[in-house]
């Protein structure tokens, strides 16, 4: 009889990552452990070498396995805001609908799934309780049972000597799509400006051509390209959204 399967859903991020390696070990000799990632075209390219750094740590010859929507290839959020011509709001952004639910989804269809595994930390409790809720009631939260934070999955990671996602380094609060469209403070977008000014202009001007306000500023949503350059919001220290097919739309993150 083939041993139950596991599906660790790693987002290149670092609660994830530890979440596969405390999932191998614990349960590594009885469960057959399939480490998955939902590949987006908009994240850091340093996100690759970080996940080919977590796949070596993991060890036991586990490889981490690419699930992309075979309905688009290219794993692209822009070209999935085009289609669907809605980038965020009240119905959450269609990316993560799209590139990473729908794609698990696709994935279950075809392979054997027994639990499932996501990044949630120990004071992201709520979280998984609404994800057992609305979604799959077999999730095993190991980093919560660990009483692991965030805060320290980044040091069993540095400790392991593995260098963390660029971005991080760059200032951003996640290992998301640079110009994450389901952030609505301020302080986010003016940092993309300041860090990527490229990418915030390419917001900017497909937000405008879709008609998706995607910042708040005193209270007011409004487009890219009104955010007065020096506005502000929360520290991005405060915004905990994670993106993975976990992921809900944070508008209370502005400020």
């Amino acid at each position: 009889m083939s041993k139950p399967v596991i599906a660790v859903w790693f987002s290149c991020g670092a609660a994830s990552a530890v979440a596969a390696k405390l999932t191998i070990e614990k349960y590594g000799d009885t469960h057959e452990i399939r480490v998955l990632n939902n590949p987006v075209a908009e994240e850091d390219q340093d996100n690759i070498r970080f996940l080919h750094d977590v796949e070596k740590w993991l060890g036991g010859g586990v490889k981490i396995e690419s699930v992309i929507n075979p309905m688009f290839p290219d794993a692209s959020a822009v070209e999935v805001w085009d289609h669907q011509q809605y980038m965020s709001g009240i119905a959450g952004a269609p990316c993560t609908k799209v590139l990473k639910k729908l794609a698990r989804k696709h994935w279950e269809q075809s392979n054997r799934c027994d639990h499932i595994v996501l990044g949630f930390t120990a004071d992201e409790s709520h979280r998984a309780d609404n994800f057992i809720s609305n979604e799959r009631h077999d999730l095993l939260p190991v980093l919560i049972d660990a009483g692991l934070t965030k805060g320290d999955c980044f040091t069993i990671l540095l400790e392991a000597g593995i260098t963390l996602p660029r971005i991080y380094q760059l200032g951003y609060p996640n290992a998301n799509c640079i110009g994450c469209v389901k952030a609505t403070s301020p302080t986010y977008w003016n940092h993309v400006r300041k860090v990527h000014p490229e990418i915030f202009q390419q917001r900017a001007e497909q937000s405008r051509r879709i008609g998706t306000k995607l910042v708040r500023h005193k209270g007011v949503r409004m487009f890219l390209d009104e955010l007065p350059p020096d506005a502000v919001g929360r520290p991005m220290k405060d915004m905990d959204f994670e993106c993975g097919i976990f992921c809900k739309p944070r508008d209370e993150e502005a400020a």
